[in-house]
């Protein structure tokens, strides 16, 4: 005699093996000049020796990268210039300093590529994005060099196509 299960019961559940899809980095700040200033040659992610206030103003989306770059200094990375402004109502206890000098974390190995980029084939490194990773603010630095004027001409000519491009191919349709 055969025995009825109930239909919530013959369910598969999903494979354990299927890997879930990771949801996507939330982006706190941009810099965007970055990107127009220099020819980007490698990426290194980042964390970042952040307070309380720090974080909670993060969260709120109050932090900017427009005028920061990273400095070497004792076998250690630092992000300098990194504008954080604190909530009115947090750090009542700590005197926050919005622009102070924070420590980035990264890989012994990683760190003795960039001093070696840094010191001996005179790259810069400059902060590319500000985001959340698995609930930690991550940074991403780029390892660049710096365009001159003409380059920058020409990257911003070729911008400027691309986008009359696309104007002419909709005006088109």
């Amino acid at each position: 005699m055969a025995r009825i299960v109930p239909e919530s019961r013959t369910r598969t559940h999903p494979d354990p093996i299927m890997p879930r899809a990771e949801p996507a980095p939330r982006l706190i700040a941009e810099n965007r000049k970055a990107r127009f200033d220099y020819f980007i040659e490698d990426r290194y992610e980042a964390g970042l020796a952040l307070a309380g206030w720090e974080v909670k103003a993060m969260r709120a989306g109050r932090a900017q990268l427009k005028e920061s770059y990273v400095y070497l200094r004792g076998g250690e990375a630092f992000l300098i210039g990194a504008h954080i402004s604190p909530l009115p109502t947090t750090s009542t206890h700590v005197p926050a300093d919005p622009v102070r000098t924070r420590k980035l974390l990264l890989h012994r190995s990683e760190l003795q590529h960039l001093i070696g980029a840094v010191e001996r084939r005179g790259y810069t490194l400059v902060p590319l994005e500000l985001r959340w990773k698995n609930g930690r603010a991550k940074i991403e630095i780029g390892l660049a060099k710096g365009k001159k004027q003409h380059d920058k001409r020409a990257t911003e000519k070729a911008r400027d196509w691309q986008r009359e491009k696309a104007r002419i191919l909709r005006r088109a349709r």
